[in-house]
This record gives structure tokens, sequence and C-alpha cells, in this order.
């Protein structure tokens, strides 16, 4: 099965040890084998059978995956690939506990089954569940990640239904023709960012559509090694999105951008698909990339220092780095200053704070001593799970009465003018 492995990308690396300054992991642990090039060299060794795939396990899966050191590397090593190598291996050789593989094949891309875990988040949020459980302590059965988490999940919003139905018109000649990728988890904890997403781009001119045969990126399937899953769910958006001759497939999500982006290479080697892939790919595109491309109305001046953390697959895998902050320094009456190395990962990684906490806390307490140094207002972020990891910063810190942690979005929102209701 190592035959999988792919070998011959790691060849590409020389190295050089440029990755070494960019890799969280390497920053935090200080271990060659945590590094990019010990890890290519680990994938190497295993493809050649010198060494076992469960003896590079635990330095590959301790990968927080941001792909920084791609950005970083004069080689162009495909380091995102040799990864997924790895994953696909080791998920065949061991799979996935049965509620994990359930989870990620029939709970994401199921409609029906995320409508009721919204409602029941909900439901708990609302009724007073939250705050008993809270103060009866009932949580402390939960292990320690699960119990920090609830204590900043953001309050549960129901989608509105009138932005999610028909073509949605600007009240002037339409500058684009825009089809809105919802997500999945994104639609359970962040309806209103994609609300608001939905309201700024026809407030920027888009005739926007939300089509509602869209499922799972497949971008959490892809990084547990089930490529046979996100291979699914990539044919299954690419058919659903094909129903419209649209400029753009627009999305609020770093993380989910980023596989979209990437359905060319997943699908490479079918030749039904791989054209297809190839069109989808590149109507794809950050929010943020089409707000600054046609431009925003501001309404209102905002007050306060703003910094941004950025999504690492947004920066390393869709490139885009210029478009968020063009739009920061545009709103009048903010001061925005730049996160000292904004580009460093967060932590937050998928599902990576919750099944490797520890490392996940360690990573994010050294991006909270970069926040202290500028003690901003207001922390901006373009990624639910870099929206929750920040939000675990601040209040790790004891700073949630001074500083607050927004998408993007909303700041813009905030701005023009725009409410979610």
């Amino acid at each position: 099965m190592t035959s999988q492995l792919a070998y011959k990308e790691t060849f590409d690396c020389v190295q050089c040890g440029y990755c070494l300054p960019a890799c969280p992991t390497y920053a935090t642990m200080g271990k060659e084998r945590h590094s990019p090039r010990g890890r290519i060299n680990l994938v190497q060794m295993a493809a050649e059978g010198k060494i076992t795939i469960d003896e590079i396990t635990e330095s590959m899966e301790l990968c927080l995956g941001c792909r920084a050191c791609e950005t970083a590397c004069p080689t162009n090593v495909q380091y995102g690939k040799i990864l997924e190598s790895f994953k696909e291996v080791k998920a065949v050789e061991t799979p996935a506990p049965f509620l994990e593989n359930m989870a990620l094949q029939k709970a994401l891309p199921n409609k029906k089954l995320l409508a009721a875990m919204r409602a029941s988040l909900r439901a708990y949020q609302k009724t007073g569940m939250e705050s008993f459980a809270r103060k009866s302590k009932m949580l402390s059965i939960l292990p320690e990640q699960l119990r920090a988490f609830e204590e900043i999940a953001p309050a549960a919003e129901m989608p509105n239904k009138q932005l999610r139905t028909g073509i949605l018109m600007p009240e002037s000649v339409p500058k684009a023709s825009v089809a809105f990728f919802t997500g999945c988890i994104m639609d359970v904890f962040f309806a209103k960012i994609n609300d608001l997403s939905i309201k700024l781009l026809k407030h920027a001119g888009c005739e926007v559509t939300v089509i509602k045969e869209q499922t799972c990126c497949g971008a959490l399937q892809n990084h547990s090694g089930d490529t046979g899953t996100s291979r699914k769910l990539a044919k299954d958006n690419i058919a659903a999105f094909e129903k419209g001759n649209f400029d753009y497939v627009v999305n609020a999500i770093g993380g989910c951008g980023a596989m979209l982006v990437e359905y060319d290479r997943l699908l490479a080697d079918d030749p039904e698909w791989a054209e297809r892939a190839k069109v989808f790919s590149q109507k794809n595109k950050d929010v943020s990339v089409i707000l600054n491309k046609l431009g925003i109305n501001f309404s209102r001046e905002l007050k306060g220092v703003v910094t941004y953390q950025p999504s690492c697959h947004l920066l390393n895998v869709q490139k885009v780095a210029e478009d968020p902050v063009k739009l920061l320094e545009s709103i009048s009456g903010i001061t925005y200053i730049p996160l000292p190395k904004g580009d460093m990962c967060c932590g937050s990684a998928g599902i990576y704070n919750i099944a490797h906490y520890e490392e996940s806390m360690e990573i994010l307490d050294v991006k909270m001593e970069h926040v202290q140094k500028i003690l901003p207002g207001t922390i901006v972020t373009s990624n639910p799970g870099c929206h929750l990891q920040m939000c675990l910063g601040v209040k790790r810190e004891g700073l949630e009465d001074k500083i607050r942690v927004v998408h993007i979005i909303e700041l813009l929102a905030e701005a023009c003018g725009i409410d979610h209701k």
C-alpha cells in the first residue's frame, strides 16, 4: 500500500530549510520530524520500505495541513499532495472508527441531519439548558476541549429562507452572476455569515443564486484520507452548479474554498470529470475577492484598531492575501494594523484543535502573544474554524471585554449598514 504514497513528489524537496520558520509545529515542538522537510523525508523513507507507516504516523498526524510551507518553498514542493497521500494510505491500513466514518460520510452531506443539529443547538441555547448545564457543572463529564469550545460556541441562527430561494437581483444592472456556496457546518454555526455574504454580494451589484442541490465540499473527508467520499461530493457539487451559467461560485469559508478550488486536482485522473472539475475550480472565489473586485459603498464610519488573522487555506491554497486587507483598509474610521506573524496558523486546522487539543493550544498561545503586542479592538477572521479558535484565544487571555472577534463579512456589513434580519 505504501506504493500509493506520493514518492516522486518527495524528491522536489532539496532540504533547504526555508519551510522551517513557516511551520507552526516546528516552531512550538522544535523537532525536525515535526517540520515539513522532516515529514517529507519520513514519507520518502516509508515509500522505500525503510520504515513503516506506523512509525511516521505521529509526526504526520501532528501536521496542521496549513500548507504555509508551500508558500515558503523555493522549489514548489507539493506538500499537500504528499500529506494527503499519507492520510489515504493510513485510512486504508487503519480505518477510522465507525462513528467518525458515519459523521463524515453520512451526516455532513445530509441536510436534514444538519438542520436537526442546528435545531438542537438552538434549543440548548434558547431554553435555558445551556445556563443550567454550566451552573450545575454537568459539562464536567466532557473532555476539556469540548468544554472549551462549548463556552465560545456562537448563537445558532436560522438561515434566512428568503435569501435561499430563487434569484436575488441587485437594485441596478447586475455586474456579475454568482452562485453562493453555503457549506455544511458553516450553515449550522454561522448561517448569519452566509446571509450577510449574500446581502453584501447583492449590495455590490451581483445577481445571487443559492443552489439547493449543493452539498458538503468534502474537505474534512479528504483531510481524513477518505478520498472516495471527497470525490463523490465533488462530483455532486460540480453537477449541481453546472445547472446555471454563473460567472463565479462564491463562498465565505476559507477551508471549504480551498477544497473547491482543488477539485481539478482531486479529479484529474477521471476522464469524465477532469475538464468539468477544472472549469468549476476556476470559477470558485472567496467572497472577499469578488467584493474587492466590484467595490462596496460604505454608509457608516467605524472606529477602533482592527487586525486580520487570515485563514491558512485562503492564504496558502487559494492564494488570497491582498483582497481582505484592501477591504478592511477601505472602511472609513478604523485603524488597520497588520498582525505580527499573521500568516502563521492559529492552530484550528479543521478538527485539529479537537483531535490534538494540547498541541493546538500551544500554537494558539504563540498567536495570542502576537495579538497582545498590538492589542486590537477587533480581530477579523475569514474562516469559521479560525473564528472559533481566536475567540477561544481571547477568552483564555481574559480579553473578552477588550477584543471582539468577527468574520470579515460582519465588519463589512456593519460598515454598509446591512443587518442580519
